[in-house]
């Protein structure tokens, strides 16, 4: 088979690669990743680079290496390392330490650490913690390394139609498991054989395939989980390199698309005592929702897809640095801030909102989402906002940023894409509000968890629609919630037992089956 040497500017890398390989294939074999967010499919548009001589487009996913080349990669198809929320709420208070009690059976017993990994669809979280007493010790956190198969679980699921192909998925995961507990364990200065106890909650995709059980009716209706169980597993079976004598607990699941991840949120927030009617939202890609108060607890998923995560979105990335994280409105033009304080070539999810919000009051778009004619807004808006209208492939457009042949804009399929999202989260609150019979007056608490909920701005959120009409006050940020929830259970029995018997009391709704759903996803992807 032929190779062919492929140069990558401006990182001045060099591989050899045999002929029919991608370039995206070839990028990652010279370490560096690009932006494919639909998982190689060439659908996202994302990893657009140039071919030399004469800097020829091409998607680096599906263009198939036939000769020697030399590849400019633009800073928008790099895959940015993404700002990723670690920090939770506080649960300390709350529990016992009685796992530690199995492994420590002399007072001279060495040092006992367990890891609670928020195992997401996009991030992975993990926490070193210190068994007898529950202190974490260290917090480390990495982008998925399954990215590079599909920004989603539909795409993983899509992906893994194969043994092989599945066991790739299932070992990335464990790798990158692995690679963050031995950073951790340089951290604090242990080795992992002092690790004995982990903790996984992730949705419920994931913890099958970090379980290395069948994924592929999760992606066919009606959506069966093969497992809601909890398990414990020896860490041997899983290759997880830990002490041997060790375990491996996952959380229960609720559905086949709420997961553990859910359940552990839940257990964190304690919606389970909550006297108020409470909203739990997390946003990302899929959305899930908690509803209720002691007395019954409904859960749903929104299938937001990627839009919020910044696939689908012309100029849209995850939260790294050059990204648009928010937009506001000064006297006479709007102001940005950008992911470190570098020029900016993109925007994020927390910006998406705020610019959608921003476009909303200025009336650069009406609540249907179209954008008005500029002319009929010459009087009402001032000279520097005019101008940022313009035209892009016969759509109209606004420029955020940049010049005018290289704009960070929003064009009319942006926001289209935007009011697919936001309508998808939205209708589900308002199903599960009319399952329970309530009002937007009657929800007295909005939690919003999650890596991407935390860097949303409250007055945003409420004027585009995405959240119960609610006075901002009532909206509380809780971080990083999943992660929390696992370091409860990974410490405790009692935990242990809460989550399961809190993911059986939830009851799961199928809001895309409700008899209204189409009428209810219509209205709320009006602004």
């Amino acid at each position: 088979m032929k190779h062919f040497s492929i140069i990558f500017k401006p990182d001045g890398r060099q591989i050899s690669i045999h002929s029919g390989a991608t370039i995206v294939e070839a990028a990652g074999q010279a370490g560096i990743i690009l932006n494919t967010v639909c998982g190689g499919k060439g659908t996202c548009k994302k990893c657009l680079v140039y071919l030399e001589p004469d800097a020829r487009e091409v998607l680096a996913c599906q263009y198939r290496i036939e000769s020697d080349l030399v590849v400019t990669i633009p800073a928008g198809s790099r895959f940015f390392e993404q700002r990723i929320l670690t920090e939770g709420i506080d649960t300390g208070s709350r529990i016992q330490c009685d796992i530690y009690e199995k492994y420590a059976r002399t007072d001279s017993a060495p040092p006992i650490f367990g890891l609670a990994v928020d195992l997401g669809t996009t991030t992975v979280v993990a926490r070193l913690i210190d068994m007898a007493g529950g202190q974490c010790r260290a917090t480390e956190a990495a982008l998925n390394p399954q990215t590079r198969f599909g920004d989603d679980v539909i795409s993983r699921i899509a992906y893994a139609q194969s043994d092989k192909e599945f066991t790739e998925l299932h070992e990335t995961i464990i790798d990158c498991i692995n690679d963050l507990a031995a950073k951790l364990c340089k951290k604090a200065a242990v080795g992992t054989n002092h690790i004995f106890e982990i903790c996984v909650a992730g949705n419920t995709t994931m913890n099958h395939i970090f379980l290395g059980l069948p994924i592929t009716q999760l992606g066919q209706a009606p959506y069966q989980a093969y497992s809601l169980d909890a398990r414990d597993v020896p860490p041997g079976e899983l290759g997880l390199k830990i002490n041997p004598a060790g375990n491996i607990h996952t959380v229960e699941n609720i559905a086949g698309f709420v997961g553990a991840d859910t359940t552990a949120v839940a257990l964190a927030t304690d919606i389970e005592s909550a006297e108020e009617m409470t909203l739990i939202v997390d946003i990302g890609t899929n959305g899930e929702i908690v509803f209720g108060t002691k007395d019954k607890l409904y859960a749903a998923s929104c299938a937001a897809g990627p839009a919020l995560e910044g696939a689908r979105i012309t100029c849209g990335s995850r939260a790294c640095d050059g990204a648009i994280e928010a937009v506001v409105i000064n006297e006479d033009d709007i102001d940005l801030d950008v992911i470190g304080n570098v020029p900016p070539h993109s925007i994020c999810g927390s910006g998406l909102i705020d610019a959608v919000a921003v476009m909303l009051e200025l009336g650069v778009i009406d609540r249907t989402g179209r954008f008005a004619e500029p002319k009929t807004l010459g009087d009402k808006l001032p000279p520097a906002i005019l101008a940022r209208f313009f035209e892009q492939d016969d759509q109209p457009a606004f420029r955020l940023a940049g010049a005018a042949d290289n704009p960070v804009l929003l064009s009319q399929k942006d926001i289209r894409q935007m009011q697919l999202a936001k309508g998808a989260i939205r209708a589900g609150i308002k199903l599960l509000q009319q399952k329970i019979g309530l009002e937007d007056s009657d929800v007295k608490r909005i939690l919003l968890a999650g890596a991407f909920g935390n860097y949303i701005r409250r007055q945003s959120a409420l004027r585009i629609g995405l959240l119960p009409a609610v006075d901002a006050e009532r909206i509380r940020f809780v971080g990083n919630a999943a992660a929390a929830g696992a370091q409860m259970i990974l410490l405790s029995q009692q935990c242990r037992d809460q989550a399961r018997e809190l993911a059986r009391k939830i009851e799961y709704v199928e809001i895309a089956h409700e008899s209204d759903f189409q009428m209810v996803f219509a209205d709320s992807m009006l602004f």
